[in-house]
């Protein structure tokens, strides 16, 4: 039965450039949505630019344009590079349109009549430098929860915790560094508390993965509030119908840009809007979203849905952060690259195939090890995968005219290999790319183990076996048509061209199934060339090139803020109490997460033969094994402190705002542990 599913991922926001961490969901979403094309279901894959909010109108400002022209360009750029990377959304559109505007309304207004919305007076923070009330991702201080500082105003990056700005500690305007004043002002509060019991029921391991069920019981726990869904002029966005300078913050029409998209594209092409957005609905709608936005997809989407007389999604799909070589992307270093860069120096499969061969079903984060990359494509695209059609497609091109046998040389192991179909489809349906690669890499090893077997090379020597390597080529030929059949989804452009390579129509999934019998094919062209480390060398370099000249503009959405406050200088102290600081080179020989601690990791330290056990607040910051096996600098002369998990021997030296942008100190080469820093 043909399967009607609609698809989106999360709204880029249209103030920056795409980089690589965006692109692990977008990759992520177009392989699944792909693979759904192939098996015959009727799957629609929409996006938008994210186009409102204080970000974009203060960039716009700044640029001395208007914010319809930024996100004019930005939107354009946007979809170029989505192209670039083979991303095919069945529509792709904005969220500042007629349509946005009359399903935000529209949402608003079922809301407001069924009692879900109140007007309170508020007081506000507001920025008597800039002469504007300031947005809750303007103000940051210190996370009433868990006390970690340089904390946004309307969520902890730490412990997850949601708040409103009033109740941060310590706050200071990012956009001027003064500390706010308090006005009142009257705002329009969404009653999430409404629908505790219907999210309580929806927000199971049926609509979300384990991980995201179990973070929404914690929130849960700690109680469900008003949502301020309003902000105050200046401010571009959507005003509300009954609020003269009143605007909908951007959080509440960014998603409604889902269903603004998809009834664009119902417009454009007949399709019936109602049929996948009314209670009921046989459809299927998911949503692919990064872990930092789940509170916003788990909670306050399913509620409007539900108060308006909407479906809510079937399932949230979330995932994990991005880093490069095991740190989080860095300018400076040249590993915060955006997709442009990317595509100035490399092939778009081999960092679509990569993602796939890291992702799985969870929310783990992926790291993009630029060694390994180029050591997993060549190893695997091209001298696995292509190498196959490449040792059997001359002896076909040359001794048989390109005509492929009637039969195969070995039925068997083509029923094998067709069989393992049912299980790699599976997987793609549960996301769990990495486990289709390396199925079929397993398969690419067999097919090539096969090869080797039967020597074709040897048997043309002879002239009585024409016929028995025509057969054995053959097959070759027909194992390598399955298995990029496998891969099609993760790599489009290279299946393709293997299409037009066996001279075939383009393929769903089921073809690949019946082999491939007197049939001609064309002459073999490489399909995929080796990656070239110098084109990585290259692209870092023109990374940092880019931050130099100050082309970098970091895409900040509206759950992210643009710049960071640093931290008060503390008071001077004299030399001789700065001598008596004895900071010495450690070895982490071993990392392992503190139960019942957010923050902190156990870590065992070796001082050059003196072992030490030291607590670090990093678990937000660093994979424990990450740590293993690094040098940095400790604190060696710390007075040793009685914790709740234990006596900590230490203290580790590190910088960054805090959260996950927090790098520990680290020697430069030719350090040893127990060396002193001077």
């Amino acid at each position: 039965m043909t399967r009607k599913i609609l698809v989106t991922s999360a709204l880029p926001y249209a103030n920056g450039p795409i980089h690589l961490g965006h692109l692990v969901e977008y990759i992520q979403t177009d392989i699944w949505v792909r693979f759904q094309k192939l098996q015959g279901n009727e799957c629609y894959y929409v996006c938008a630019d994210d186009a409102h909010g204080t970000p974009i109108m203060l960039k716009a400002r700044e640029q001395g344009i208007t914010p319809e022209e930024l996100i004019e360009r930005f939107g354009t750029e946007h979809q170029a590079d989505f192209a670039a990377f083979l991303i095919e959304f069945d529509n792709y559109y904005t969220t500042h349109s007629a349509e946005n505007r009359h399903f935000a309304t529209l949402i608003y207004e079922r809301l407001r009549d069924a009692g879900h919305i109140e007007r309170r007076e508020i007081t506000q923070a507001f920025d008597p430098q800039m002469n504007m009330f300031l947005p809750d991702r303007y103000i940051k201080g210190t996370c009433p929860r868990c006390a970690a500082s340089d904390q946004y105003g309307d969520n902890c990056e730490v412990c997850g915790a949601s708040y409103s700005p009033g109740e941060l500690k310590d706050p200071v305007s990012v956009l001027s560094g003064v500390r706010p004043v308090e006005r009142t002002s009257e705002h329009f509060f969404f009653r999430l508390q409404d629908f505790e019991s219907m999210l309580r029921e929806w927000a199971n391991p049926a609509h979300t993965q384990e991980e995201v069920a179990n973070k929404l019981k914690e929130w849960f726990d700690e109680g469900l509030k008003s949502w301020d869904i309003s902000r105050d002029a200046p401010y571009f966005g959507f005003e509300i119908p009954d609020a003269p300078n009143k605007y909908f913050y951007v959080w509440l029409d960014a998603p409604i840009g889902y269903m603004a998209s998809f009834k664009n594209l119902c417009d454009r092409t007949g399709l019936d809007f109602d049929t996948f957005w009314l209670p009921g609905s046989e459809a299927e709608l998911y949503h692919f979203i990064g872990k930092d936005i789940v509170y916003f997809h788990a909670l306050f989407w399913p509620a409007m849905l539900e108060g308006a007389g909407f479906r809510k999604p079937t399932r949230l799909f979330a995932h994990g952060f991005l880093t490069v070589n095991g740190q989080k992307m860095s300018k400076s270093r040249g590993t915060f690259i955006t997709a442009r860069t990317y595509l100035h120096h490399l092939n778009p499969e081999y960092l679509r195939y990569y993602f796939a061969a890291k992702l799985g079903s969870g929310v783990h984060d992926l790291d993009l090890n630029l060694e390994d990359f180029a050591q997993r494509v060549n190893a695997d695209l091209v001298g696995k995968l292509v190498n196959i059609a490449s040792r059997c497609a001359g002896f076909i091109e040359k001794r048989f005219a390109g005509r492929l046998s009637a039969t195969l040389a070995a039925p068997a192991l083509y029923r094998k290999f067709t069989a393992q179909g049912a299980q790699i489809a599976e997987l793609y349906e549960k996301r769990e790319y990495g486990r289709v690669v390396r199925q079929v890499m397993a398969l690419s090893d067999e097919a090539n183990q096969y090869i080797d077997q039967q020597k074709p090379w040897l048997l043309a020597k002879q002239a009585d076996q024409a016929d028995q390597v025509q057969m054995i080529c053959t097959m070759g030929i027909n194992l390598f048509r399955l298995l990029t059949a496998y891969l099609k989804p993760i790599l489009p452009r290279m299946a393709q061209r293997a299409e037009a390579f066996l001279n075939l129509p383009a393929q769903n999934w089921d073809d690949a199934s019946r082999p491939l019998l007197d049939h001609t094919i064309n002459a073999f062209t490489p399909l995929m060339t080796r990656v070239d480390k110098a084109d990585i060398e290259r692209m870092i370099e023109q990374s940092q090139e880019t931050l130099t000249q100050g082309g970098i503009s970091a895409m900040t959405g509206p759950s992210a803020a643009t710049s960071f406050t640093l931290e008060p200088i503390a008071e001077p102290i004299d030399y001789e109490q700065f001598a008596r600081i004895d900071l010495r080179i450690a070895r982490i020989t071993e990392a392992r997460l503190v139960d019942g601690a957010e923050r902190l990791l156990r870590l065992s330290l070796d001082l050059g033969g003196e072992r030490r056990m030291v607590f670090a607040g990093l678990k937000t910051a660093y994979d424990p094994a990450d740590l293993e096996g690094r040098l940095t600098v400790v604190v060696a002369n710390l007075k040793p402190r009685k914790m709740r998990f234990g006596v900590s021997e230490g203290m580790l030296l590190a910088a960054g705002p805090g959260g996950k942008e927090l790098w520990l100190l680290e020697p430069d080469a030719g350090a040893q542990p127990g060396m002193r820093v001077r």
